[in-house]
């Protein structure tokens, strides 16, 4: 299960609670591009939508960059919305729990499962100020309590 990208500051910025994996609707030369490493998925998270009565998930402001090969893309937009492909009873749990408990839908990354790209995001509460010192104040213990143990 190779990963094609990640978002490496969610863990930082977010207290990640539940997990969840759902497929992404590409045209072919991004899937292209995504495979070659060309996608970031930094500043981006998932919004919730309803179309006609049904509540839908885009993964918005994720950057695919052009293949290179593709030739020329004269209207290909890199920052457009991206439709997530989720089962409906999962969709309305996930609808419920940023209704209620004000959370947000935060992308990890994007990974391929045999043939096909999937995209792990996770359900997640922004951290305070005083929280995120309070990491890097134990990420620094742990360094020290590594090179500690290596020393002796």
């Amino acid at each position: 299960m190779p990963q094609l990208a990640t978002n490496k500051k969610a863990n930082f910025d977010y207290q990640l609670q539940e997990k969840y994996e759902a497929g992404l609707v590409l045209f072919g030369h991004e899937v292209k591009a995504v495979r070659a490493g060309q996608v970031s998925l930094k500043g981006s998270f998932i919004s919730i939508r309803t179309k006609n009565g049904h509540p839908e998930l885009y993964l918005v402001n994720c950057q695919i960059s052009p293949y290179k090969n593709a030739g020329p893309l004269p209207d290909y937009d890199q920052m457009r919305e991206r439709k997530l492909l989720l089962k409906s009873h999962e969709i309305g749990h996930l609808l419920g729990k940023k209704q209620t408990e004000g959370l947000t839908l935060i992308p990890l990354k994007i990974y391929t499962n045999h043939s096909f790209l999937k995209l792990e995001f996770a359900v997640a509460k922004g951290k305070k100020k005083y929280d995120k010192r309070e990491s890097i104040k134990n990420r620094e213990v742990d360094r020290r309590l590594r090179s500690l143990t290596k020393r002796s």
